[in-house]
């Protein structure tokens, strides 16, 4: 049986679908496979969000926001998307998730690490999930 693949959308992917993505690969090792776009990429991740992820030992210096493709979301066996709107694809049969999350883009550290708290405690939940259900 193959680990589940799960897409993390956001606009930028630059901040709620990286750290999502990160934490994910991080506490789901090879259980699962792990992508993440934007519909809007930026040009680089967030500060912050280095920061914030760092202070948990996780470094996603070499990461770079990606455009989200049609390839990307059927490969995908569960969505995740966090506040992309319509921009992401639907397609039959697969699963899709909304994470209803603050945008930590220009916002202080101290609020990003609670965005990110708020997205490990869900990742964790989704571990639990995938697990129970494979």
């Amino acid at each position: 049986m193959t680990a589940p693949e799960v897409l993390f959308v956001c606009v930028h992917n630059a901040g709620r679908s990286q750290m999502a993505g990160a934490l994910l690969s991080h506490h789901g090792g090879d259980r699962v496979r792990v992508r993440s776009a934007g519909s809007e990429p930026a040009d680089r991740l967030n500060p912050a969000v280095l920061e914030a992820m760092n202070e948990l030992g996780i470094d996603l210096s070499a990461e770079v926001p990606k455009l989200l493709s049609d390839d990307a979301v059927r490969a995908a066996d569960v969505v995740i998307t966090m506040g992309c709107g319509d921009a992401c694809p639907i397609y039959p049969g697969k699963r899709y998730l909304d994470w209803s999350l603050d945008d930590p883009a220009g916002r202080p550290l101290d609020e990003v690490r609670v965005i990110r708290d708020d997205i490990e405690r869900r990742v964790l939940d989704l571990i639990d999930e995938l697990s129970s259900t494979a």
